[in-house]
């Protein structure tokens, strides 16, 4: 075990997905750590910069990374098909930084496209004086899961793939709902811990904003989706304990996704969810996710994403679909909160498959 002194700790670069962590517990370092996890937090080094050459800081500053930096990150894995799919590290040594939030991770897939990550060393595990390893999960909200179905609606966004248009469709969504005089918590269900998508629900007026590493996960690929759902229910539970009065959910990636695929077919969750929003980048997309979600038994209220960019995928996709079609212009107007109201959302919620 090395010491972290109050001097090392202060030159420490901290990142977004170690937020909630107290940095008066870090006081040890373990150098010999062979069993490293997701969630642990780590202090390493940067090597040289790559794909990622800053790091997002709990404020949402981006810090340049210089090599010799010591930065405070937390192990995870990723998928990300535009950028890496990245394992958990294991063992100290060497691994990348696959997230501009602060995952540190060992690459073992690329676009072709992304450039080569960053290259890190995993110096230690972080650890309490008393030895104890430190992790994110040691700072979770505290809010009982909840038990049944929330008594406000709850919609969820998800879509085709990454980049299909869920976070513009859920900031969107926020903006109307506020408009419309509603206090509106969005919180981002699975994903990588970055806070980019949280930052942008902050300035369309959410009055509170969560995302899975509130509930102690860097990241929740290869997380078990038991897991993944005890913490959404924290969050959900929170939210409504704190006031909201529409709770919307965003859901990493697309329906392929190991972990999206599971939610989304789960039972316990489509119970809690008044229907969902699909987000896609084309009207095949669109009718391909619907009917999908369709057979998993889940309420497709309406079809945004990309594609509205152009009428011609927005006028295929209504025909293809038969479900509305909502334009950012849509989402952002007041009226979205009568639209997509329980009571009048008009659309019959499907059989499950």
């Amino acid at each position: 075990m090395q010491t972290i002194d109050t001097a090392r700790r202060a030159r420490l670069k901290p990142s977004f997905a170690t937020r909630r962590v107290a940095h008066d517990d870090l006081r040890l370092l373990d150098t010999a750590a062979t069993d490293l996890a997701a969630g642990d937090v780590l202090l390493a080094r940067v090597e040289k910069p790559g794909h990622h050459k800053n790091i997002e800081r709990p404020d949402g500053r981006k810090a340049l990374l210089l090599p010799g930096d010591e930065i405070l990150i937390a192990a995870g894995a990723r998928y990300a098909p535009d950028q890496f799919e990245a394992l958990a590290p294991t063992a100290v040594g060497p691994a990348h930084l696959v997230a501009a939030g602060g995952i540190g991770g060992v690459v073992v897939a690329a676009h072709s496209a992304t450039r080569a990550p960053t290259e890190i060393t995993v110096l230690g595990a972080a650890c309490r004086e008393s030895g104890e390893r430190i992790r994110l999960a040691d700072y979770a909200v505290a809010a009982e899961p909840l038990a049944g179905a929330p008594e406000v609606p709850v919609i969820a966004v998800c879509g085709t793939a990454m980049n299909a248009g869920k976070t513009t469709t859920v900031a969107s969504l926020v903006r109307g709902m506020t408009l419309a005089g509603k206090r509106v918590a969005a919180i981002k269900v699975t994903g990588t811990g970055a806070g980019g998508d949280l930052w942008s629900f902050h300035d369309a007026g959410a009055h509170m904003v969560r995302d899975f590493t509130d509930a102690g996960f860097a990241t929740t690929y290869r997380a078990p989706v038991g897991r993944v759902l005890e913490g959404a229910r924290r969050l959900i539970a929170e939210a409504v304990a704190a006031g909201a009065e529409v709770i919307v959910l965003e859901i990493a990636d697309g329906l392929h996704q190991q972990e999206t695929a599971a939610l989304m077919r789960r039972e316990d969750l489509r119970a809690m969810l008044t229907g969902v929003l699909f987000a896609a980048s084309d009207a095949m997309g669109a009718e391909a996710g619907a009917d999908w979600l369709h057979r998993a038994g889940q309420r497709v209220l309406a079809l945004s994403g990309r594609m509205t960019a152009s009428p011609l995928a927005v006028r295929e996709a209504e025909v293809a679909t038969a479900l509305p079609v909502l334009t950012t212009e849509d989402l952002i107007s007041p009226e979205i909160a009568r639209l997509l109201a329980p009571e009048n959302a008009g659309l019959p919620l499907p059989a499950a498959a």
